[in-house]
């Protein structure tokens, strides 16, 4: 009988003679003689029937070990493998997942040695891969990564440097396109020891305001500077120094002008359209604007492709003039002026804001004042017989609502004389005075000149239209003309001078804000 039918056997014999539920819980018990009976059955027909339950039995736990074992065999040989794909497609299993992750990490730098003039990009973002627990499934680590090797193709990248738009070149990296433009940026920035805080400076005749010791508030390219990564040939890339060349001249070739009888430096400035002070900063040879016939002139107008702008504070001392108080003194003659107690200068800081485009000033404006010392005023007796016209040696603004464009001081190696001011077109008389002189010069413009006799003159420049004449004596605040923008101007403004005794004086000394 084989394992089947004796399993069978035996679920049938204890059907057979096992006793029905009903006679075991129903009301009437079972008989002793009952249970002996059936018990003495049982044993009969399991006595005669052994083998085919042995053997029924014997199957069972065979088939429970064979099936034991195959649990044991199979859990002993599943592991984890990796499917990869590349953009979604499968190219292979390995066995281990850290194999991807450090060919996508290590693999492009290995690339790049093998590139050293220029950068390349070995895009892995696309090779990604799925986990898999499975039976004895097949790995090869090594044909994966052979796979990848070959559909993965290196790609020369470089930066392309743009200007407003325009493509400029084409660079290694954006580590080389930064470097570039701190190149163009550096020779207008003020030295490291000049960006600290500076301390205030005495004003005189010699200090040059525009290459004075300045802090740095602002660099930054008047121009939209783009950088974008771009795919390349080697070839396309342009060498650093001529990148740097052609955005600080614009790749002007130099000009030279020949000077001609009858030349003079402005004739030549108007002619070509160039400032008289563009052709001194070119030709430093210049001396008190003599020119020889024949000599060549260095005209060369750079126009860079990228500019810089600085925006710069210099923080200067400057002296504050004492006023006078008069006591009249009717047993004096007029003129006569003696001293009672002396008078002091006293002294300010002024801050002012210089902004700068590749170096040359463009604009300054006086932001701040602070009274450092307080000028102590002069006790003087004067003869009582005044001359019409005298001044008072205290001048006002000539502007209503005055601002200062640019400073007293020395510009790029060259005096400017007065203060230039901006505000109300009407321009007043500073101080009592007599107009000794009106008229045109061409770095004037239309101009007045006040004796104030008392020592002091005052000049009013650039004006659109002169409303006094000479010989008019004229009481401090007259109107006298029209800010204009006439002669060496650039925008409308007046420029107003104070001289003593003949020698040039910082406006700025006699007026406060």
């Amino acid at each position: 009988m084989t394992g089947f039918r004796g399993m069978r056997f035996v679920k049938d014999l204890i059907k057979r003679f096992t006793p029905k539920r009903e006679s075991l819980t129903g009301n009437e018990s079972v008989s002793d003689k009952q249970l002996e009976v059936t018990t003495s059955t049982t044993l009969t027909v399991i006595k005669r029937h052994k083998w085919s339950l042995v053997l029924g039995v014997s199957a069972i736990a065979l088939t429970s070990v064979i099936t034991f074992a195959g649990h044991q065999y199979v859990q002993a040989n599943m592991v984890n493998v990796y499917h990869v794909m590349l953009n979604g497609k499968e190219i292979g299993v390995v066995s281990d997942n850290k194999l991807i992750d450090e060919y996508k990490q290590q693999r492009p730098q290995e690339v790049q040695k093998n590139f050293p003039d220029v950068h390349v990009v070995l895009k892995t973002n696309g090779v990604t891969y799925k986990p898999e627990k499975a039976f004895n499934a097949p790995t090869d680590d090594a044909a994966v990564i052979a796979t990848l090797n070959k559909a993965l193709v290196p790609q020369p990248v470089g930066v392309e440097l743009k200007v407003d738009g325009k493509a400029i070149a084409i660079v290694k990296d954006q580590q080389t396109a930064d470097q570039i433009l701190e190149r163009v940026r550096a020779p207008f920035a003020p030295k490291a020891k000049e960006t600290s805080k500076v301390a205030a400076l005495s004003a005189n005749l010699g200090e040059d305001i525009s290459t004075a010791p300045s802090e740095l508030e602002k660099v930054e390219f008047i121009q939209q500077v783009d950088k974008e990564e771009v795919p390349i040939e080697p070839e396309d890339l342009a060498k650093p120094e001529d990148v740097v060349k052609k955005l600080t001249t614009g790749d002007v070739t130099p000009a030279k002008y020949t000077v001609v009888e009858g030349d003079c430096v402005s004739c030549i400035a108007k002619k070509l359209g160039i400032t008289k002070q563009f052709i001194y900063d070119k030709n430093p040879g210049i001396q008190d604007d003599k020119l020889k016939i024949g000599n060549q002139l260095d005209v060369t107008v750079l126009k860079p492709t990228l500019s810089v702008k600085t925006t710069e504070k210099i923080v200067q001392n400057q002296e504050i003039q004492y006023d006078t108080e008069y006591v009249k003194d009717d047993s004096l003659r007029v003129g006569v002026v003696q001293p009672i107690s002396p008078g002091k200068n006293g002294l300010k800081k002024v801050t002012i804001q210089v902004t700068k485009v590749d170096g040359l000033m463009t604009n300054e404006q006086l932001v701040d004042e602070e009274i450092i010392d307080q000028p102590v005023t002069a006790k003087v007796t004067k003869g009582t017989k005044v001359i019409k016209g005298e001044g008072t040696g205290k001048f006002a603004w000539p502007v209503v609502s005055p601002s200062i464009s640019s400073t007293f001081g020395v510009r790029w190696g060259k005096l400017h004389k007065g203060i230039d001011i901006t505000g109300n077109k009407n321009i007043m008389t500073a101080d009592n005075g007599k107009v000794t002189e009106t008229g045109y010069k061409s770095d004037y413009g239309n101009y007045i000149i006040i004796n104030h006799l008392n020592g002091y003159e005052t000049l009013y420049g650039h004006l659109s239209k002169i409303t006094t004449t000479e010989g008019t004596i004229v009481e401090k605040g007259d109107k006298i003309g029209i800010m204009g923008s006439t002669g060496d101007s650039t925008g409308v403004h007046l420029h107003f001078e104070i001289h003593k005794s003949g020698s040039l004086e910082n406006p700025l000394k006699y007026l406060n804000r």
